[in-house]
């Protein structure tokens, strides 16, 4: 495993990337309502990124076929934006997507509720947006990898929630995916160590049920086992000499 550690210059790339992102998700969340479909999402974001000058990282990666994956309520994550994948009142749906700016990536998720939710599903978005602010408590030099892992596991297992363990977090930077991997469920080794520099994209999945999930015949959509509802949320942070930074959310 090679971890990279970015310069002083390619953490502002990253810096900007991330801003960048998090406008486009606060302009698409104002177009979330009952009759819009996955697929106009994904032409508006589409459309968001490339007047910003940058590139949509998830159009044609390992060729999935749209710019940003859209889920919706037990869809856990992978999901393809289509026309006929219309939101209606009650649903949870999910936003992840990323961009590239002068050659750095950002990721970032958000769970979103349309219209009124159930009591349920909005306990499971809080708990797993939570979860990765738990999670970050540990992501601070001198500190070990999945400190961040079993931080988030222990938060969620304590509401009676599944923590995902077929799908990870990663580090990012000059490539969408890069090591090291992220669980979000308790590992029995300390992961590595954590140093200045290092940027990753931590993304609880959780699950109301159960933890498995399984693929569905399009080879990415990903849902849960038991039918149950899941949420996601996903930064992009950098590890500093004091307490991290998030790049893709604003203080």
């Amino acid at each position: 495993m090679s971890v990279s550690i970015k310069s002083a210059n390619e953490i502002a790339c990253m810096r900007q990337a991330g801003h960048l992102l998090e406008q486009v998700h606060d302009y698409l969340a104002t177009l979330i309502a009952p009759g819009i479909s996955t697929w106009e999402l994904d032409r508006e974001g589409e459309k968001l990124i490339r007047s910003m000058g940058c590139v949509p990282n998830f159009l044609n990666y390992n060729g999935f076929p749209a710019s940003f994956c859209i889920c919706i309520n037990d869809e856990v994550v992978h999901g393809i934006p289509a026309k006929g994948r219309i939101l209606k009142e009650g649903d949870l749906v999910k936003l992840d997507a990323g961009l590239i700016y002068k050659g750095y990536h950002s990721d970032a998720a958000r769970t979103y509720a349309v219209g009124k939710v159930s009591d349920e599903a909005m306990k499971l978005m809080q708990v797993t947006k939570q979860s990765f602010f738990e999670g970050i408590k540990f992501a601070k030099a001198g500190g070990h990898l999945h400190d961040i892992s079993n931080a988030i596991s222990d938060y969620v297992e304590s509401f009676g929630f599944g923590v995902v363990r077929d799908l990870v977090g990663h580090g990012i930077g000059t490539h969408l995916h890069e090591d090291p991997q992220v669980p979000n469920f308790r590992q029995k080794r300390r992961g590595v160590r954590l140093v200045p520099g290092m940027t990753l994209a931590i993304e609880p999945m959780i699950n109301m049920g159960r933890a498995d999930v399984l693929w569905l015949d399009d080879d990415w959509t990903v849902v849960t086992m038991d039918g149950s509802l899941s949420a996601h949320y996903e930064n992009t942070i950098v590890i500093t000499d004091g307490e991290p930074e998030i790049l893709t959310l604003s203080e």
